[in-house]
């Protein structure tokens, strides 16, 4: 009773974790023990006090499950770490210079060809987004050109529905993950998680349908984000090292059938879809290493360049084509690319200041819009879990609501003259885009509003950078847009379709930057202005600054805009750090996607390895009996377990290795079985079975289950060897390393399993296995209630 009191005295609350999936725990039983640290800060506050950590009965309850698109399935751990087993050595002896010099060879050849798929993807995108767009803008135009206001107004919002319920039926009913805009499932994928949806066929299909339907649709959302998936699903489906369902099953193209080399095309993948997206060859570079990829080395710099020039060469010589008016209403519009290095760039202190006014701006709405986004995707996941039907309708009401905006808020504003200085031609325009779209006004007037509001996302962004037009629009018409296209950025963004949010802020951010330019009425353009108000809310949402930097100085091809750019980048970023994460990891995390960070928690400084095992762990004898190693299968839903050599083997027991559910699988469908217990060695497994036999399945496929194996009772009662099968060289740590320095070199080793050893001789040879989810904080301060925030 007295112990009972003391820790009901010593307990620290632990804040409320955000709401996550119902969690799966990954074992039934309780830890196996408690231990005491000393806390250092305490020892000096309080006399040198030694207290007890508060630790809870129960196991590691960290979820299982994650939000992947719109849709909550289970998710896995990916085996970056070489297997070396007697399999692989054996695959690795057998192959001759002229197999080896052929993988390299293959590995540069399947990373030019991702370029060139992507940037094929991301041209098929612009021309179906400008076509479909344009006529719809087109057709509404002629409505109102016979003053037919209230048929075109209905039109307009019927397309808009009619699009954006298709792109949310095929999402919510085909591919849920691939709603949203995938860089924070793309970005946890390239940090070890896997679920079965995130790269599927399928998702890569209604990812590029549901982009084009929902750009098309005219919502605050950009096809930039998306297209960051689309690269990664190409990848995976190219790289995925054959189907034995389709027959495509040579040898040359199974060499990647392993996470590690999969993983590297990914990144290519994902590099390639912002060349796609931008144009920006070296600011897609830039962003697989700064945002996506959570391992870089300068192999895989070389290959990620030579994907994205792939896809940039691609692109450019398909536009080239589209200029003699082969491809429809395709034309400058599209692949988004802002041209200005025509101005005189040149700026005194007065544009310094206002500049970094900018930047401060910036980062506090950018921290402002990462958490009204927060806040809106927790609303919507209600909505979401109520199924398909319930994501459709809410997709068709942002719809109306958005049309309603664009087109309402366009009908109220005033029609202005036009400059006497430009031709009748240039103002006003009349179809599809244009500076001075003349919506509904009379003859030598224009309508500012809809030059923003009635356009496709890519010709407003191109008409708040363009030069020389610093009267065109007025400061009422820029508050509203931004404050429109602010608030429907922040809604637009959650809803069942493929989804942006590169063109949303880099809208805002440029209408802000526009507006500050007119209210300060400096010298520089307030054209230049709107880029430079771009990155600050780039820097201020992504907390992106090497690579957005990048990717504008290739949009609007200005390198004498670089200080400034540079400068209200840093300077956003540091002002909206001050607040909260960057958006994509603040989804990473609401998702429930167990990310590994760069650095490790504050919580794990004063534990070491052994503090958050759950335990008995889980072993087999290096040749064990086949219903035991079955029956292990059917109850626990673990991938890894340790192998012992015990007698007659080893005359102590001691850890042999470790061994893979997915190879035991394969192991006991080959049914290479003794009647007695002893070492077949890998010979026999050899003849039945090939190294190929245990690479992973494809992000298409679908591994063995146990529960399809047909083994006789006479087959339970035989052995199996599993020494050749069993990785010898395991990665361990010892049970007294500090649980910080063990999660870094877990995340650094892109391991899935880390054993845990004795410090001292006597005991079991191995304590315990950690995984990813041992890492993750809540699971850690849900143990330890006392444990400090920092």
């Amino acid at each position: 009773m007295a112990m009972a009191k003391t820790e009901k005295a010593l307990a620290v609350p632990v804040p409320e974790s955000p709401r996550t999936p119902t969690p799966t725990p990954m074992s039934a039983t309780a830890p196996t023990s408690a231990r005491s640290v000393k806390w250092g800060d305490l020892e000096d506050a309080a006399g040198g006090l030694e207290r007890p950590l508060l630790r809870q009965r129960g196991s590691n309850t960290t979820s299982q499950m994650a939000v992947v698109g719109a849709n909550v399935c289970p998710i896995e751990s990916l085996d970056y770490e070489i297997v070396e087993n007697d399999l692989y050595k054996q695959d690795w002896r057998s192959r001759g210079r002229i197999q080896v010099f052929q993988y390299q060879v293959l590995k540069w050849l399947m990373a030019l060809l991702v370029g060139s798929v992507v940037g094929l993807v991301g041209f098929f995108n612009n021309i179906a987004v400008e076509n479909i767009a344009g006529y719809k803008l087109l057709l509404t135009s002629n409505l109102m050109l016979q003053n037919r206001n209230l048929h075109a107004f209905l039109l307009y919002m019927a397309c808009n529905a009619v699009l954006a319920g298709s792109a949310a039926a095929i999402c919510a009913y085909l591919a849920p993950a691939a709603a949203g805009s995938g860089i924070p499932e793309v970005k946890a994928y390239l940090n070890g998680v896997d679920a079965h949806s995130i790269l599927a066929p399928s998702t890569l299909l209604v990812k590029i349908i549901g982009s084009i339907l929902g750009v098309s649709a005219g919502f605050v959302l950009g096809k930039e984000g998306p297209m960051v998936h689309t690269g990664a699903c190409v990848a995976a489906m190219l790289g995925q090292g054959g189907s034995r369902k389709y027959g495509l099953t040579w040898n040359w193209i199974r060499y990647f059938k392993n996470d590690l080399d999969r993983r590297d095309l990914i990144t290519c993948g994902a590099a390639a879809g912002v060349t796609a997206a931008f144009r920006a060859p070296v600011g897609g570079v830039l962003f697989a290493l700064e945002e996506a990829t959570s391992w870089w080395r300068s192999a895989l710099l070389w290959r990620t360049f030579s994907t994205t020039a792939m896809s940039a060469i691609v692109l450019r010589s398909l536009i080239e084509y589209c200029r003699s008016g082969n491809c429809g209403l395709f034309g400058e519009g599209g692949l988004i690319m802002f041209d200005v290095s025509s101005r005189v760039t040149s700026y005194t202190g007065t544009d310094i200041a206002a500049v970094i006014l900018l930047g401060i701006l910036g980062g506090l709405l950018g921290a402002l819009f990462n958490h009204f986004v927060d806040l809106i995707l927790r609303r919507y996941g209600v909505i979401n879990d109520k199924g398909a039907p319930y994501k459709i309708l809410m997709t068709v009401f942002i719809s109306l609501v958005t049309s309603c905006c664009s087109f309402g808020l366009s009908s109220l504003s005033p029609c202005v003259p036009c400059p006497p200085e430009l031709a009748p031609g240039k103002c006003p325009t009349i179809g599809r885009s244009g500076n001075y779209k003349k919506f509904w006004c009379p003859a030598g007037h224009y309508n500012a509003l809809a030059s923003l509001f009635f356009n496709t996302n890519d010709d407003a962004i191109r008409n708040l950078f363009s030069g020389g037009t610093d009267n065109e629009f007025g400061v009422s018409t820029l508050l509203t847009f931004f404050i429109g296209v602010y608030t429907l950025g922040l809604i637009t963004y959650g809803v069942a379709v493929p989804s942006g949010l590169f063109i949303p802020v880099i809208l805002s951010g440029a209408t802000f930057g526009r507006l500050v330019g007119k209210l300060f009425g400096s010298g520089l353009d307030t054209g230049l202005f709107a880029i430079v108000g771009a990155a600050s809310f780039l820097g201020g949402t992504m907390r992106m600054t090497v690579s957005v930097c990048v990717i504008l100085l290739e949009l609007t091809n200005d390198l004498l805009l670089l200080p400034l750019i540079m400068l209200v980048l840093l300077v956003s970023k540091t002002v909206a750090d001050c607040f909260n994460k960057g958006v994509y990891e603040q989804i990473v995390r609401m998702k429930g996607l167990p990310f590994l960070e760069v650095h490790a928690d504050a919580c794990m400084r004063s534990l070491v390895a052994s503090d958050v095992l759950s335990g008995p762990v889980i072993t087999f004898s290096s040749v064990e009996r086949v219903g035991t190693v079955v029956n292990t299968l059917r109850r626990t839903g673990h991938n890894g377990f340790p192998v012992i050599e015990d007698e007659p083997f080893a005359p102590a027991p001691e850890l042999c290795g470790l061994v893979l559910r997915s190879h035991l699988i394969v192991l006991l469908k080959g049914r290479t079985f003794t009647r007695a217990r002893v070492k077949t060695g890998a010979a026999e497994v050899f003849r039945k079975l090939k190294p190929f036999d245990f690479a992973k399945v494809g992000s298409s496929g679908r591994a063995m289950e146990v529960s399809e194996l047909r083994l006789t009772e006479e087959e339970m009662d035989m052995y199996v060897d599993l020494h050749p099968i069993t990785n010898r060289s395991p990665y361990t740590v010892v049970e007294n390393m500090s649980l910080a320095k063990a999660a870094v070199l877990f995340r650094d080793l892109g391991l899935r399993h880390m054993c845990v050893v004795p410090r001292t001789p006597g005991r079991p040879p191995v304590l315990g296995i950690l995984t990813r989810h041992d890492f993750m904080p809540q699971y850690i301060r849900g143990l330890f209630q006392n444990v400090l925030r920092e």
